[in-house]
Order: C-alpha cells, then structure tokens, then sequence
C-alpha cells in the first residue's frame, strides 16, 4: 500500500506529515484526474467546499437563533447575537456576547449543541456519515469530501475513520454525560432532568473543545471537585488528540514503536504543553486570591491542570480568567496558540505544527543536514507548509488585535487575549466580549471562522486554481540575521 505522498506506510495507516489535509490539498484531487465528472461537481477542489459548508451551516444556526423561540425572554434575538453565536458554536470556540443559560431558551440552547456537534464532527464528515447510513455505500467523489475533513488519511482509510469517529463520539459523549449527570444529581441535588441535560450539554461541549456551558459561571462551582473536572479534562483531551492519533492508537495500541512520527510527536507534544502549563499556571496563580489561592493544595492542583488542559482549545473555565495575573495571560497566549492535535476538534496551528517547527530550529543550530524526529527525516515540502501555517497565524492575529485596538478601549493584553481565543476557537474571555462594539465583536467572528475552517483553507477556497511554473530560478542566498 501506498501513502498519498508516494512513499510506503512506514509507521501505521498515517503518513506522517503535519496531520492537516488543508497544509497539502493537492493530493486530494489527483483522483480527480480520472474522473472527470469531480470537476463539474465541484469536488475536484474539496477545500473550497469546506468554508461553504460551514457557512450554510452557520447561517442556519443564525436563523434558527434568530426565532422567539429560542429566546427565553419575549422577542427575536438581534443578527449580531445570533451571528455571533451561531459561528462560536459552529466553529466550537465558545465565545459568546450573553449569558448562554439566562438569555437562551431549552430549544435555543438544544440549536447550540447542535451546532457544535455538527461543528466538531465535521460539516463533510456528518455529511458523508449520513450517506454510509442511507446508503450503505459511497461515491468516490463523496469521498474526497470526506477525506478533506479527516485531513491525512489515505482513501482506503476513510471508511474506517468514519466508524472510528462516529463510535468515538458516542461512546466518551455517553459515558461522560453519564457520569455527570450522577454526580450532579447525588452530589449537587439536581433533579434527574435537569442533572441530566447539564451532564449531555457539558459532555458533548467537551469532546467536541466548544467550551459552551449551560451554567452561568461555566465551571467554577466544581473547581475543586474531580467528580466532574476530571471526566470533562478526559473529553477534552481526547477530542484534541485528533482521529488519525485515536485510528493508530486503537490499532496499534500494544506497539507503540510502530507509531508514526504524528502520533509521537502528538501525544509528547500535548504532555509538554499540559503538564509545563499546569506548572506555570500553579506558579503564578498559587496565592491569587481571585483565582487559586482560597483553593486548598489539591484543588490548586486541580485548577491549574484543568485551566491547562482547557486553554489550550476547550474554553471552560473553573477560575475567573480576568483576575489571572499578566504572566498568567502570556501563559495562555502559547497554549492557545498551539492548540491542540490535527484533524481533531481542536483548535491552534496544532501541536506538530509547532513541534516540527521546534525540530527544524534543533537541526539548524546542530548544523544537522536534516531534520529529523523520531529517527525519521521530515521533508522539506513539510517543514514549508509548517511554517506557513504559523506565519499567517500570526498575521491574522496581528491584524485582527491593531483592528481592535482602533475600535475599543481595552488594554493591549486583554484584546491580544480576545484575538487568540478566537482565532485558535479557545473560547477563554477575560470579560470583555459582550462590551466589545458590534465592530470588534464581527472581527472576532472573522477569526473564529478563519481559525476554524484554517488559513490554508480558506487561501486554496479563494484561490482559483494551483498553478506550478515548469521552470526554477537560479538560487542565491540572502544573509539571514
């Protein structure tokens, strides 16, 4: 069997390239090549479906949101709220300008978990789940859809990844929702309805990192209690580990030498960043008397590896984010930067994004020839697309946070915080997006569904098609530093 990239499958069923289907679209369409009728049906370029995807879908949640129906008080929710809302659910970030509990209804909110369901499943995914149900078979040109979504996976794979996704997210929203739900109803005297909605709504808001929650003060009411932390921490992670890491994991759980760089590089990559998080975190937060200080030493713990593991893309949050000290702040900016794991429900340029990133920098100042991970050598094309991924990240970012620095009054740190959140679709605020004017709240619209659908994305969507010049220039070398 052959890698789409050409070369034989070293290491499991992934080839091991940065995860993100969007960093390397072309492969997707050479099937295309025989059969023409791809071209005509617009499959032939998968990635310019994909915003247009989660478009139609965001305005559907927009007027859905927009019924008095879905309002708890008398009266339609204005546009911008319901816009607002509908792309943080569909983009599973988890902003939001109001009080999701108080000013939505049960139907209002039942939309929103729809929305980041559908969200973080996938727009072509569900799509092609759907079809596999009615069907029991797909087209191939369906298929590539599909393959865009699921990012790395090579076409004989899209099927199982499609039975893997769909038992995945069942079975940890399931026994999540289940948990929950026990304990808020023995623990917290919740009625079974109410403990049990509250348990589904915060589970599937975990698995798929929306952040969304059905109490006003997110969870700071169980800040110390691992009841509940702990299984919404497990949901988080193991959404944000990303499908291609849980495919190779389940079938090649007992040998884990046979992983690919990928999943290494993965789940190394994501213990760093909890654990040296959890770490900064405690250190600065440990005697904040507005975050973890009135917390006893394990509860201290507790939030400080919680608040880690959710700023990197989940959005709960158990402390309040606007009391953190600055440094606390600048912690966050990194760990929602990089995000969490390719083809997942996460958000960020992704964790072997910034890993390879790290690999090339150690090959360059050990004037290694190649750069290497894992005894294995990653390729050019790969450490290019790498670090065009964070260069345009870090444009978006700096241009969305000038933008709003023109249009409020906030601090720098507090915008900065706003413009990550958005754009890595964390959906951590430091309380100041409901007071953002309806200028900068459609600026951080923007970010989260460029942060959601992927620069590279929405480049090749814009684009009208790749061209590759039959010639090279000569090669000079410009002093660098």
């Amino acid at each position: 069997m052959q890698a789409s990239g050409g070369g034989p499958y070293r290491h499991g069923p992934f080839y091991p390239r940065i995860g993100d289907a969007w960093h390397n679209p072309r492969p997707l369409a050479q099937p295309a090549q025989r059969e023409p009728h791809l071209a005509a049906s617009g499959l032939q370029h998968p990635a310019r479906l994909i915003p247009l995807a989660f478009l139609a879908v965001i305005v559907l949640g927009t007027l859905l949101l927009m019924l008095p129906l879905a309002r708890a008080d008398a009266g339609s929710a204005p546009l911008l709220t319901a816009l607002f809302t509908s792309v943080s659910a569909v983009c599973v970030t988890g902003l939001s300008t109001v009080d999701t509990p108080v000013y939505w209804s049960g139907f209002g909110q039942v939309v929103i978990l729809g929305l980041f369901q559908v969200g973080g499943f996938g727009i072509m995914t569900g799509a092609t789940l759907l079809g596999m149900l009615v069907m029991r078979r797909l087209r191939l040109g369906t298929r590539l859809v599909a393959q865009a979504e699921t990012r790395s996976l090579g076409l004989g794979d899209v099927m199982a990844v499609l039975r893997l996704i769909l038992t995945v997210t069942v079975a940890v929203e399931a026994v999540v929702a289940a948990v929950l739900a026990l304990r808020l109803h023995y623990g917290y005297g919740e009625s079974w309805g109410q403990a049990l909605w509250n348990g589904i709504f915060q589970s599937v808001s975990a698995f798929n990192n929306a952040g969304f929650s059905t109490y006003s003060d997110s969870l700071m009411g169980f800040v110390a209690d691992p009841l509940v932390v702990v299984p919404i921490m497990l949901a988080i992670v193991l959404g944000g580990l990303g499908f291609p890491v849980l495919f190779e994991l389940r079938r090649e759980h007992r040998r884990w030498v046979r992983w690919s760089v990928h999943t290494k590089i993965t789940l190394l990559g994501s213990a760093i960043l909890i654990f040296g998080g959890a770490a900064m975190i405690l250190l600065y937060e440990y005697g904040n008397p507005g975050t973890l200080g009135p917390l006893e030493g394990g509860g201290k713990l507790l939030g400080a590896l919680f608040h880690s593991v959710t700023a990197r893309t989940a959005g709960f949050n158990t402390v309040d984010v606007g009391s953190m000290r600055v440094e606390t702040l600048a912690v966050n900016y990194v760990l929602m930067f990089i995000g969490g794991g390719s083809a997942g429900t996460a958000g960020g340029i992704k964790v072997t994004t910034f890993f390879l990133l790290g690999f090339v920098v150690w090959a360059e100042i050990h004037a290694g020839r190649d750069t290497t991970a894992f005894r294995r050598r990653i390729s050019v094309e790969t450490q290019r697309q790498a670090l065009t991924v964070v260069l345009l990240g870090v444009t978006v970012l700096a241009v969305a946070t000038l933008l709003l620095l023109s249009v409020s009054e906030f601090p720098l740190h507090m915008l900065m915080f706003e413009s990550i959140s958005a754009f890595a679709t964390v959906g951590l605020s430091t309380g100041i997006t409901a007071e953002l004017p309806p200028v900068g709240q459609s600026i951080l619209i923007v970010l989260m569904f460029v942060g959601r659908v992927g620069t590279i994305t929405v480049a090749t969507a814009l684009a009208l098609r790749s061209r590759q010049t039959a010639y090279r220039y000569p090669e000079e070398r410009p002093i660098v530093g």
